[in-house]
């Protein structure tokens, strides 16, 4: 009975660390990028280098340097999916930043999406939702 119970409580941390091991990049990854646009959003980015130095910051050179900084936590997004609003006048942050994206993760058999939305008002290191979850096969 001792080896059954040591047998399943080896199986039972191997799953946990396995799933561990498929979630959590794509969790770093969004908080890493949640952080970015918190920098890129007070239009901070052209004075520290994240954006090309001009007389005004558009809402395209925004749009581009989000993509670019998801690119580098490995996130592949298409400009539909970064939302870059101006909030002139508002006592708010000047820029509002927000992206949508989904990741694919399989799990033995199984797989589902992670459903992201970061933004520059978020804080927060669970900006995420769950998908369905379905059989391969």
């Amino acid at each position: 009975m001792g080896w059954i119970k040591l047998v399943v409580a080896v199986a039972l941390l191997g799953l946990i660390v396995f799933v561990a091991i498929q979630v959590a990049p794509p969790l770093i990854a969004n908080f890493e990028l949640q952080e970015d646009l918190h920098d890129l959003a007070p239009r901070a980015g052209a004075r520290i280098g994240l954006l090309p130095q001009t007389s005004e910051v558009t809402e395209d050179s925004l749009q581009d340097a989000v993509i670019h900084k998801a690119t580098e936590h490995g996130i592949s997004l298409q400009a539909r999916q970064v939302t870059v609003r101006q909030n002139e006048g508002s006592g708010v942050a000047p820029v509002y930043l927000e992206v949508r994206y989904r990741v694919r993760v399989n799990l033995l058999g199984y797989a589902f999406y992670m459903y992201f939305t970061p933004s520059s008002e978020t804080r927060g290191f669970w900006s995420t939702r769950f998908g369905p979850v379905s059989r391969r096969g």
